[in-house]
């Protein structure tokens, strides 16, 4: 049964990016409609898949990662507007049955993902 699943890696401290909003949004037929409003745990990840079951289907999605929130709750002293702010990851699901897996890492200043397993 295929599933999609995240989680954040906070790359400037070396260490997962723990209560991190993550929001999942549908795509389709061009409406951007949204299905999952979650914080991330102490490992950095969801406690449960974002999406799985008859509710994971193909299409366009997108995964909004409130990082700027995170970071200013650090403390670090940046400088406003945050360069990486809220994350934005658009991406596709062409084949339900499998598992996606959707990693963030990110820091004040760079962000980067993959399809992972």
């Amino acid at each position: 049964m295929g599933r999609l699943t995240t989680h954040v890696l906070d790359t400037a401290r070396g260490c997962p990016g723990s209560g991190i909003r993550v929001r999942l949004f549908s795509l389709a037929g061009g409406d951007r409609r949204l299905l999952l409003d979650t914080l991330t745990n102490h490992d950095g990840r969801c406690d449960a898949p974002l999406l799985e079951g008859a509710a994971f289907e193909a299409g366009p999605y997108e995964l909004v990662f409130a990082a700027g929130d995170y970071f200013r709750a650090q403390g670090l002293g940046l400088p406003e507007p945050l360069f990486v702010d809220e994350v934005v990851l658009r991406f596709g699901i062409a084949a339900p049955a499998q598992h996606y897996h959707v990693p963030l890492l990110v820091s004040p200043w760079s962000y980067s993902t993959y399809r992972g397993s």
